[in-house]
């Protein structure tokens, strides 16, 4: 499935924000994102139609088995590439930023090979 940018970075918040907070609403998700409640709204129902997420009768996102698994690529692509930026001297918020850009983008294969080369760093 190939999902576009912007449904990827709502997959990766609700998969950040998961980690700290067992119920995540779609407000949760616009005030991470700085997005309006609208727009957020809009995004959700097409994640969800896509199958990737579930709303529950309380208004709860829940990522299904099939966003997670997406959704957790797509951040550790970030962490990843976060840190590689960060060895190479790139100031953090700006590395976090470039990084958030370059995960969407970067093939499998080249990701692979950086995340290879990563590990004496990330193991640290």
């Amino acid at each position: 499935m190939a999902l576009q940018e912007s449904g990827e970075m709502y997959l990766e918040t609700i998969y950040v924000l998961s980690l700290t907070s067992s119920a995540v609403r779609s407000i949760d998700v616009a005030d991470y994102m700085g997005f309006s409640k609208p727009s957020v709204s809009r995004a959700i129902s097409l994640l969800k139609s896509e199958g990737l997420v579930k709303i529950d009768k309380d208004g709860y996102l829940k990522l299904t088995e099939g966003g997670q698994i997406l959704a957790k690529r797509i951040y550790e692509r970030h962490t990843v590439l976060t840190k590689m930026l960060l060895q190479l001297g790139v100031e953090e918020k700006i590395a976090s930023e470039d990084a958030c850009r370059i995960e969407h983008y970067i093939s499998d294969e080249t990701f692979d090979a950086i995340k290879q080369h990563m590990k004496k760093y990330l193991d640290k």
